[in-house]
């Protein structure tokens, strides 16, 4: 039974859709960021880096946070979504390395100075757009050529996916174009049975 410790936001639903995908028995403990819980005593022994999300592997003792080595290790753990040999492998794990290291903090930084900065910068606002808008250019230029974002279904596009669908109608009314690889990608996953249940994870 895997122990995941989340809450409604991208990096955790990466996990829960994984989960779902992968068919492995979990439990969810709700981590509410609102009452700032991540703060807590408990699950600073979890997680020490105070973020959400991370899993306890109570068949063998695994405690993990970051969501990156999370997939990896229930990818491994599941043998499903992550290719054992090259250059497949290296493909997956290249483009989930792009999502952890540019496309999640860039789209959350664009987020944090619309939504949530007590000022407006509009010099701040138009650097991560640009960002953004180039690394959905990324992503579609890809995707023209392939099915799912490494070629084959895999723990990429669960990674990817909770992070580009908010953020695909800002990004393109920005971008004054319509990103057609990434729409027609979205509707392939969210015609996912184990993406649907893993999106409403957890109930807030």
């Amino acid at each position: 039974m895997i122990e995941l410790y989340t809450w409604a936001t991208p990096n955790g639903r990466k996990i829960s859709i994984a989960l779902e995908e992968m068919q492995l028995p979990y439990i969810v403990y709700p981590v509410d960021l609102q009452k700032e819980e991540q703060f807590a005593s408990n699950f600073l022994e979890l997680s020490p880096n105070n973020k959400i999300p991370a899993i306890v592997d109570q068949s063998n003792g695994v405690r993990l946070f970051e969501s990156g080595a999370i997939l990896t290790y229930l990818a491994e753990t599941s043998g499903k979504f992550l290719p054992v040999s090259q250059p497949n492998r290296a493909a997956v794990m290249a483009w989930l390395n792009w999502q952890i290291a540019g496309f999640g903090p860039m789209l959350g930084q664009l987020n944090h100075f619309l939504n949530v900065a007590d000022e407006e910068s509009p010099y701040t606002i138009a650097r991560f757009s640009a960002e953004a808008v180039r690394l959905f250019a990324v992503l579609d230029r890809q995707l023209a050529s392939h099915e799912y974002v490494a070629g084959a279904y895999s723990i990429a596009d669960m990674a990817i996916y909770p992070w580009s669908l908010p953020a695909f109608a800002r990004i393109s009314e920005r971008a004054e174009r319509t990103f057609d690889n990434i729409g027609r990608w979205h509707q392939a996953m969210a015609e996912r049975a184990a993406v649907q249940a893993g999106m409403e994870i957890p109930q807030t």
